[in-house]
This record gives C-alpha cells, sequence and structure tokens, in this order.
C-alpha cells in the first residue's frame, strides 16, 4: 500500500456538493482507503475564472500504481460531467494525484509532486490540516512554502 494525497476541488453546479461526493466515490475505488479527509474550504480562482472553488485533501493508501489511480479519479471526474475546453477552465469537479508516497513521477500524463502545489494555498492548507509534518519528495518540509500562500485568500467552510 502507498499513501497518496488527492486535491479536490469545484466551482461549478453544486460544488460542495461535487466534492463531498467525490470523497464518497474515492471511498468505492477498488484497493483504497481513504485514511483522511481535510475540512472544505473556498478559495478564489486562481489563473482561472467563475464562482469560488470548494477545495478540499483526501489522504488514501492504495494498492493501485499512480497512473491507474489517476485513471480512476479521471472516471470519477467525468461522472460529474468534467469538460475541459481550456486550460484552468472553471469545472465541476477536479481531482489532482498531489503526492503518491515519495516517488517522484514525470510521465506523459502524470507529473508528481504536482507541479504547482508548493503555489496554491488551496492545496497547502487543507493537506496541512491532514499532514502537518509532510515532506514533499525532492523539495522538503510542506510548511515551509506556507508563508509563499499566505497572501491567497481562502475560508474555512463550516
Amino acid at each position: 500500500m502507498v499513501i497518496a494525497y488527492i486535491g479536490i476541488g469545484a466551482n461549478l453546479g453544486d460544488a460542495r456538493a461535487n466534492v463531498e461526493d467525490a470523497v464518497v466515490r474515492l471511498r468505492r475505488l477498488p484497493g483504497t482507503q481513504v485514511t483522511g479527509v481535510s475540512s472544505l474550504y473556498a478559495t478564489a480562482p486562481i489563473d482561472s475564472s467563475g464562482d469560488d472553488y470548494i477545495n478540499a485533501v483526501a489522504r488514501v493508501d492504495t494498492n493501485q500504481d499512480a497512473e491507474s489511480l489517476l485513471q480512476a479519479l479521471h472516471g470519477i471526474e467525468l461522472a460529474h460531467g468534467r469538460e475541459r475546453p481550456y486550460r484552468n477552465a472553471p469545472r465541476t469537479l477536479d481531482l489532482d494525484v498531489l503526492l503518491y508516497g515519495d516517488e517522484r513521477i514525470a510521465s506523459a500524463t502524470l507529473t508528481v509532486p504536482h507541479p504547482r502545489m508548493t503555489q496554491r494555498a488551496f492545496v497547502l492548507v487543507p493537506l496541512l490540516e491532514l499532514a502537518p509534518r509532510l515532506d514533499i519528495p525532492g523539495l522538503g518540509p510542506a510548511a515551509a512554502f506556507a508563508p509563499g500562500v499566505a497572501d491567497q485568500g481562502i475560508t474555512l467552510l463550516p
């Protein structure tokens, strides 16, 4: 089993319900157990448009390889009507493999650690909620990047 962290976000339709349903669907993935889910957060779009995003991070133990996990996440996105008309388009659901164990992956379809995770409060804040002492492979302590995103608005949701 490998510990992976999944970024979850949505800003179209009932974004909160989409994020919550994504967690339910993650729990149903074969060979995968959800071992933690952060609180939900609202954030303004970055390099995008539309309504505020609802974001969270899930920690999973999985025996799926990273590419298979990514394909399973794409299936959950499609079940929510995810379309990709252009880069950073508003979305009904976005699921990203942020970390996959201590692996560093650079394939045609997947980059791990996620290339912008250290630049986004909507990733770092919920990630650090789940794993405050987490090290990002090749980069060091995740907490070291928090000051660099402190100016990005993020609101804990009830």
